[in-house]
């Protein structure tokens, strides 16, 4: 085994993965269900074997970028992982890393959970983010290979639910703000402004927003939602003004309907003078 690593799973992200590995001259094996999205790899000098089995025996080091959990545990299911290290890199969430590690120590073997912050182009640049969270020894063991496919490793503590956690609390935030951008979007096209404009005006104004998102989060973490500089009336009037534009330029408006019928109920829960933070009040 030596120090050859076992790739499972050559999707769009594990094959990126793959050919960092191999390009920093990492012996990798690797696996797949179908041979032929293992071709790119085989060819630049990754070992390919047909059987899961084999290619678990290895290497001590098992790298999983599956669909799901269920889809790791499906094929890690029977296999001898005595020794192993299991380093999982799929998508789920803090109850199926918790579930997984327990079944995996179990059957002898270390487990580490992370989560992808980026795209496949964007994988192996130094910004490039990937959490971990779980048994630390494993991390600082593992971390020149994770090196290679990531710039930006940071490891979110023992609790092995951490990394899950912080991946859906940021793509929450991220899909929160897109949905708000499809509906600036139809502003654009309903007024006959480029939308790209929109996009480069938003990058050029990110440390600001992302300001406004810091504080938020200072308020709830602070329970401080007296004397704000933007009360809950004044976001909610924001959205009144989308509604009408919606309106008067004939194009639909799911986002700021939604984001008012919360905002509503905030106001209606008596938050209407208090900080935008004060929400959090009512989804509690």
């Amino acid at each position: 085994m030596g120090n050859n690593i076992t790739l499972i799973g050559l999707g769009a992200m594990g094959s990126v993965l793959g050919e960092l590995m191999v390009k920093n001259n990492i012996s990798l094996t690797v696996w797949n269900r179908s041979k032929e999205k293992a071709a790119g790899l085989i060819a630049q000098g990754a070992k390919y074997v047909p059987d899961v089995h084999t290619a678990v025996a290895d290497s001590r080091v098992i790298i999983l970028c599956v669909v799901d959990y269920k889809a790791s545990n499906d094929i890690l299911a029977g296999l001898d992982l005595t020794g192993k290290t299991i380093i999982q890199l799929s998508s789920g969430t803090p109850a199926d890393a918790r579930e997984m590690q327990t079944d995996i120590l179990a059957r002898g073997a270390e487990y580490l959970d992370g989560v992808i912050l980026a795209t496949p182009p964007q994988m192996g640049q130094p910004t490039t983010p990937i959490f971990f969270s779980g048994d630390e020894k494993i991390f600082r063991e593992q971390e020149a290979v994770l090196k290679t496919l990531a710039g930006n490793l940071v490891y979110m503590g023992p609790a092995v639910g951490a990394a899950a956690a912080w991946d859906l609390a940021i793509l929450s935030t991220m899909f929160g703000m897109q949905f708000g951008f499809l509906h600036g979007a139809r502003i654009m096209e309903a007024e006959g402004i480029p939308v790209g404009a929109l996009g480069d005006t938003i990058a050029a104004l990110s440390p600001v927003l992302a300001e406004m998102v810091q504080e938020v989060g200072h308020d709830i973490e602070k329970s401080q939602f007296s004397q704000p500089l933007s009360s809950l009336e004044i976001c909610a009037y924001c959205f009144e003004l989308m509604q009408r534009h919606a309106a008067e330029s004939t194009i639909t408006a799911p986002f700021p309907a939604f984001a008012l019928e919360q905002l509503n109920q905030g106001r209606a829960a008596g938050f209407g003078k208090e900080r935008f933070a004060a929400m959090i009040k009512l989804m509690r």
